[in-house]
């Protein structure tokens, strides 16, 4: 190869570096239900709460990064339930490595472009009293 097409080889990977910056963002949209509905929840990471929700289902716009989230909700009657939403690999991170080398990399992890989290979330609530002993058989039916 010449040193002319070495150089726009290059300049093209240059330019294809972030490609998961550029296509998917540094933020994500998360969705999360309850069954029932109207429960508040919390999103937590490792610096903190990262968005509340007052009542459920709703959406919440966070930034990505690697660490997992966890969700914890609540809802009157219910027993607190908690979810935890790991952090995985955008598919376009494996394109960016192949197209990009590692400066395509570089550029997606350190904006967090690289991650992904699971969306929609769908968490059930279980009821408090579902937590009790269950209740004695009836007795049985007396006979004349």
């Amino acid at each position: 190869m010449n040193t002319k097409t070495i150089a726009a080889l290059a300049a093209a990977a240059a330019c294809l570096g972030g490609c998961a910056s550029i296509t998917e963002g540094t933020h994500q949209a998360i969705t999360v239900n309850t069954n029932p509905p109207g429960a508040s929840c919390v999103l937590n990471r490792t610096e903190g709460r990262i968005a509340s929700i007052a009542s459920t289902p709703d959406t919440v716009t966070i930034r990505k990064t690697k660490h997992d989230i966890t969700i914890v909700c609540d809802k009157a009657g219910y027993q607190t339930a908690t979810f935890m939403n790991h952090s995985g690999i955008e598919a376009m991170t494996f394109g960016n490595a192949i197209l990009g080398g590692g400066i395509g990399w570089a550029i997606d992890s350190s904006t967090g472009s690289d991650n992904k989290y699971t969306s929609p979330v769908n968490i059930s609530l279980v009821p408090e009293q579902a937590s009790m002993a269950p209740a004695p058989a009836p007795a049985p039916a007396a006979t004349k």
